[in-house]
């Protein structure tokens, strides 16, 4: 059995030990146990919805103040605990443990900038038309909502969506990946100690299909937020509309990163490093067509060949370690998918393009030159450390290509003129653009998509709005 702190993750819900009823949580990097979670029935399902309703009209009438103090409690458990966290993130998804301290931390400071707008909820007094007359705008809690998170942050997913929830006087019912259960059972556990109720906050594992069924088809759940595939954010969507809920859909990418002639290179080469190979290629915004301007081209992949060379594929918890384990062994056969479709219409491999010598779902950092738009790459969401070179030659070709895809989450732009900055930025159609920059997710900034990568907005003030209704309240005095 491999280490990991069990008092963090103690719940009804998860075991040391195999028993009947409870799926297994495997560590990435060694295929060892970690622990089992329940897989709950439909029927305890609809209890915790049913409790959830209770729990949520009591936490509503809270003060906001009282509502900000408990939060903030559970942001500083999150930062006094941040080393087991991480550690148990790191074995039950893969990612390095200087990535997953760095994820716990942005997970936390959801929290925080959550509990900070507890008091922010303001609504309006709108000027009358009639006399004696006065119209309020008031903004409520929309009530029980439910969250279903990606493995990939299985931390900052979860207060991404739950901070903004509980602040403004919402419960939250989780559904985690079932690769990456652990994460969200410490979190809620954390949030006990602060004092959030825990009918209030719950987790439940189990069959994905049944349990976002039940959520969505539930009168009482009246709003939904799902990161995850636009295929599964389909049918979610589906699911939930004969009653009409409130959605939040962060979905597929595919983010286009364009280099111009007039760039920093050695910068636009560390932006590519922190966009393509963090987290060894698995978030959403990660860079999936790499357009090079044709005068630089060369020397661009000359420098990512000599930086990418130097990452350290292995187990996340050692040191030194900056790639860790793909996810499971599906998404090694879509890695090898899309070089072997690219390769067989004329793209050469540079570096990496296989299997990592230590087995399991390792896989060396990849970068491929002489891709075309005909490829495969160029239009599906890789997933994986597979970092494919494009050449272009005018601004009006790449912003053409760039937007050649149904996606709209991230883009990334480098260059240093400034009449070209803007007007490609305004013309590209994404919901984020990053400019002479790889990392662009932050609490205090709008994150979501347009096209089919979805809609609605976390983190920052616009994601709080998701989570309240909007009351219009006519007064007349006479």
């Amino acid at each position: 059995m491999a280490s990991i702190n069990y008092s963090l993750i103690e719940h009804p819900f998860v075991s040391k030990s195999s028993k009947d009823g409870f799926i297994e949580v495997k560590n990435k990097a060694t295929d060892e146990s970690l622990a089992f979670v329940y897989s709950i029935k439909q029927e305890e399902l609809k209890s915790i919805i049913a409790k959830s309703k209770v729990a949520q009209k009591a936490w509503a009438k809270l003060m906001a103040t009282q509502r900000a103090d408990i939060l903030l409690k559970w942001y500083n458990l999150m930062l006094e605990n941040k080393q087991e966290l991480a550690e148990i993130l790191t074995q039950e998804m893969g990612k390095p443990l200087a990535e997953a301290q760095g994820e716990i931390v942005y997970a936390a400071n959801f929290i925080r900038y959550f509990a900070e707008e507890c008091r922010r909820i303001e609504g309006d007094i709108i000027q009358p038309v009639q006399e004696n007359q006065k119209i309020f705008v008031l903004k409520q809690p929309v009530g029980v909502c439910g969250a279903i998170t990606p493995w990939n942050f299985p931390s900052a997913m979860i207060t991404r969506k739950a901070a903004p929830a509980l602040a403004v006087g919402c419960s939250m019912i989780i559904k985690p990946a079932t690769q990456t259960p652990l994460s969200a059972y410490a979190l809620v556990n954390l949030a006990y100690k602060a004092g959030v109720p825990q009918d209030l906050l719950q987790v439940t594992t189990g069959n994905a299909s049944m349990i976002s069924e039940t959520l969505c088809s539930s009168d009482i759940v009246k709003k939904i937020s799902f990161t995850g595939s636009t295929e599964v954010g389909k049918k979610l969507i589906a699911q939930s509309a004969n009653g009409v809920k409130k959605l939040s859909m962060e979905l597929g990418g595919n983010a286009p990163f364009i280099v111009f002639d007039d760039a920093n290179l050695d910068a636009a080469v560390q932006g590519i490093l922190a966009s393509k190979f963090r987290n060894s290629g698995q978030t959403c915004v990660c860079a999936n067509r790499i357009y090079v301007q044709d005068g630089i081209y060369d020397e661009l992949a000359k420098k990512l060949k000599e930086e990418v060379s130097k990452l350290n594929v292995g187990n996340g918890m050692d040191s030194g370690v900056t790639q860790g384990p793909l996810i499971d062994l599906k998404a090694v056969a879509k890695v090898e998918e899309h070089i072997a479709d690219a390769t067989k219409k004329g793209a050469k491999i540079l570096l990496g393009g296989k299997r990592h010598e230590r087995g399991g779902s390792f896989f060396y950092p990849t970068i491929l030159c002489d891709v075309t738009k005909d490829m495969i790459v160029a239009r599906e969401e890789t997933f994986g450390p597979l970092a494919p070179l494009f050449r272009f030659k005018t601004d009006e070709e790449v912003i053409e290509m760039a937007n050649d895809t149904e996606y709209g989450l991230a883009a990334y732009v480098y260059t240093t003129n400034m009449k070209r900055l803007w007007r490609v930025n305004e013309e590209l159609e994404y919901g984020i653009i990053g400019t002479n920059t790889g990392i662009i997710s932050t609490e205090v900034a709008p994150f979501g998509g347009v096209k089919q990568s979805g809609f609605g907005r976390e983190g920052s003030k616009y994601g709080v709005q998701d989570y309240l209704e909007i009351k219009y309240m006519c007064v007349n005095l006479t």
